[in-house]
């Protein structure tokens, strides 16, 4: 008996060995990476073997799903095939035209999905195509083909244990194609005990693992963020700048001019909606947006009347929060001022981008490993393996 109770985790015990905080084990747990079952008290426990099996399937920490798709297409058709992913919601989308340049984006995080275009006449995107297909090392990612040509229906021979290929035959089926995918990998519990008064994403659940992994909530300012949120407010002439972060129950600063709290209820964030797109999100006149017209900041002492917002992200894609402007009074930004937004929001993208690789790098020393991941198979003869940073 004492034997098996050794076997058998809290999720306490379970995150010690993972290496992670207890939220991040939970989240894990009920989302179903690690199997699980409930005492009779309601407490979720685990098998020993199946923490160990998680760190040694990976040899490094549970990974996430992303929300990252690489497009690899002519340069002269990049502009319609941007334009069909766009109506994928929850998808970041990076384009490629050169195949070595996009094979260094695959190999260094992988992608929810590689699309790739077919092209009769480009023999080494055929060769790249195959060596995806039975490369075991892209774990989940999905690879999708667009434009059944002669050729690629030539490649649909595979070995027994080479990955699927999905043929999109015609470009406007690929954002159906892509949702499929999405909707497969975003299999996780409800978030929330109960449905909660704000909006909130389909891949809830992913984007709270997510945030918890980041690292970033609960965490002392930084320089590095306050320039950004002090660069929006002088250049937006705004009085208030945030960089929120999304809890389950909380909207928390993790930079913020111009404003004493530190926190709001995450009922009170205007970045709810903000995190449902991929764009700026704007609400001129914040006491007649239905949306927000109940709202404590708005009908209360804080007095806000004007939002803008865009959406701030992880290295797989997941939307953490916003970096967002208000203002007292009802107003409008023109163009340059939404790009200007949208390049600070890109920039703090780009800051929690760099700590997540940096964390991977410590994660890997501290497991005596020199290398920060597994690298992944050379896509193409005589090309070098790519290092795989999850």
């Amino acid at each position: 008996m004492d034997g098996m109770a050794k076997d058998i985790l809290t999720t306490a015990e379970a995150a010690r060995i993972l290496g992670v905080s207890v939220r991040t084990a939970q989240l894990l747990i009920e989302g179903g990476s690690i199997p699980s079952w409930k005492t009779p008290g309601g407490h979720r426990r685990v098998y020993r073997r199946d923490v160990l099996g998680l760190i040694a399937g990976s040899g490094e920490p549970p990974m996430l799903a992303s929300a990252r798709v690489i497009l690899i297409a002519r340069q002269e058709r990049m502009a319609d095939y941007k334009a069909a992913l766009a109506k994928v919601d929850f998808c970041v989308v990076e384009s490629y035209s050169d195949i070595y340049t996009a094979l260094l984006a695959i190999g260094t995080r992988l992608p929810a999905a590689v699309v790739i275009e077919a092209e009769t006449s480009d023999a080494s995107r055929l060769a790249m195509l195959e060596s995806l297909r039975a490369d075991p090392s892209l774990g989940s990612t999905e690879i999708l083909v667009v434009g059944r040509s002669a050729a690629t229906r030539r490649s649909g021979g595979r070995e027994p244990g080479s990955r699927t290929t999905v043929f999109v035959d015609e470009l406007p089926a690929l954002p159906a194609a892509i949702e499929t995918v999405f909707k497969a990998a975003a299999g996780h519990p409800f978030p929330f005990e109960t449905p909660p008064s704000f909006p909130f994403p389909d891949n809830e659940g992913q984007r709270l693992l997510a945030l918890e992994r980041s690292g970033l909530v609960d965490t002392p300012p930084e320089d590095s963020f306050d320039r950004l949120t002090w660069l929006a407010a002088r250049s937006l002439d705004a009085p208030v700048a945030l960089l929120t972060m999304l809890t389950p129950t909380r909207q928390w600063f993790k930079s913020r001019y111009g404003l004493d709290m530190v926190d709001t209820p995450r009922g009170w964030a205007f970045c709810n909606y903000t995190i449902l797109q991929k764009g700026i999100m704007v609400a001129e006149n914040l006491a007649t947006d239905s949306r927000f017209a109940e709202n404590p900041a708005v009908k209360g002492d804080l007095g806000f009347r004007f939002y803008a917002g865009c959406p701030v992200s992880d290295p797989d894609g997941f939307t953490l929060g916003s970096l967002c402007v208000i203002d007292t009074r009802p107003r409008a930004l023109d163009e340059t001022q939404k790009q200007i937004l949208a390049n600070l929001a890109a920039l703090a993208s780009d800051e929690i981008k760099l700590r997540a690789t940096d964390r991977q790098l410590r994660w890997a020393i501290e497991r005596g490993n020199s290398k920060p991941g597994a690298a992944a198979a050379s896509p193409l003869p005589g090309t070098k393996r790519v290092v795989e940073h999850q």
